[in-house]
């Protein structure tokens, strides 16, 4: 049992050391920017896959982003492919520290944000309704500036500690 143990342990903490840190983009360019980038109209197109990778839903989003002070304000109109649409409309803060915190309608609490280099690490909990219940579901969204247009967003969903989802998105900011 011992033995099983010291196993498990170092399988964590190999796997541990194998996350991201959002400290390893400080060197990587362009800035990421995250009210430059949202300010004005721009469009994302993205898949949702489940925990096998299997891609269950495809959809668009147009987003609108204001600026007024530290506040970014966006509204985010979803289409799937189903046909079913859907709005998110966040308020998000930039914090002194140079951290970013937001809310909107279906997040619980307070969604969690830090940029460095051309990355935005920004976590929150979802409530997703699935026929009659509600499950809140923990993102991990990773952002990447690509240049000044375009920018990439891997989502890992869990729920319970475990993966249950990903969502991946890509972004082109509109003249």
């Amino acid at each position: 049992m011992k033995k099983i143990t010291s196993i498990l342990l170092a399988l964590m903490l190999l796997l541990t050391g194998c996350t991201a840190s959002i400290s390893d983009y400080k060197s990587s360019q362009p800035k990421f920017d995250l009210f430059g980038y949202f300010t004005g109209k721009t469009t994302a197109w993205g898949m949702l896959q489940d925990y096998k990778g299997k891609q269950t839903r495809r959809f668009t989003v147009d987003i609108v982003g204001t600026v007024k002070n530290s506040t970014l304000t966006l509204v985010e109109d979803f289409v799937f492919d189903d046909g079913e649409t859907q709005q998110r409309i966040w308020t998000i803060e930039k914090q002194a520290d140079g951290r970013y915190t937001g809310t909107a309608g279906d997040v619980i609490g307070e969604a969690q944000g830090v940029e460095i280099g051309n990355a935005l690490q920004w976590q929150y909990t979802l409530a997703i309704p699935v026929d009659d219940s509600v499950y809140n579901i923990k993102f991990n969204d990773w952002m990447y500036r690509q240049d000044e247009k375009h920018m990439f967003n891997v989502a890992s969903m869990t729920k319970f500690g475990f993966e249950v989802g990903k969502v991946t998105l890509f972004f082109q900011k509109d003249d």
